[in-house]
């Protein structure tokens, strides 16, 4: 289990919208020249929007600048790898290869099979969006730092 240290910015009716600060081992990190990520958070800034199911047995008020503790399963990060970078690459090179008969058409084929690598990627993403075990849950410790300290 990845424990972050999330703030709340927006409240939705079964989820709670988190602003988390990215920790600095980008900067610590030997393959800093070679790592979109860190390019990616030096362009957008050092903060990252999550969407966090509420626990459905919590009875907790949850307000608008909140620190909270989220919780991310380790599975569900290689998970949501996997789908967002080799489904459309896989997608795309079967697309390759399918109208591989020339250089247009080879083209054509990566194109389109990049699209419907990227529309299998949103079609799974939108039948897992409410399912807790896809998902950043809230951490339940009794308070933020006690959840840093066991991480």
């Amino acid at each position: 289990m990845i424990l972050e240290t999330a703030t709340i910015t927006s409240i939705e009716d079964d989820a709670l919208w988190v602003e988390a600060v990215q920790k600095s081992a980008c900067e610590t990190c030997k393959a800093q020249k070679g790592c979109g990520t860190a390019v990616l958070s030096k362009l957008t800034g050092r903060t990252s929007r999550l969407r966090v199911l509420k626990p459905y047995q919590s009875t907790e008020s949850y307000s608008v600048g909140q620190q909270v503790a989220i919780a991310i399963p380790e599975d569900v990060v290689v998970l949501a790898s996997v789908c967002a970078y080799l489904v459309p690459l896989a997608t795309s090179l079967i697309g390759l290869w399918l109208l591989g008969s020339s250089d247009m058409l080879s083209v054509i084929g990566a194109v389109l099979g990049l699209a419907f690598g990227g529309g299998l990627v949103s079609i799974y993403n939108a039948r897992f969006r409410d399912d807790p075990r896809f998902n950043p849950v809230l951490f339940q410790a009794n308070n933020v730092q006690e959840a840093i300290s066991l991480s």
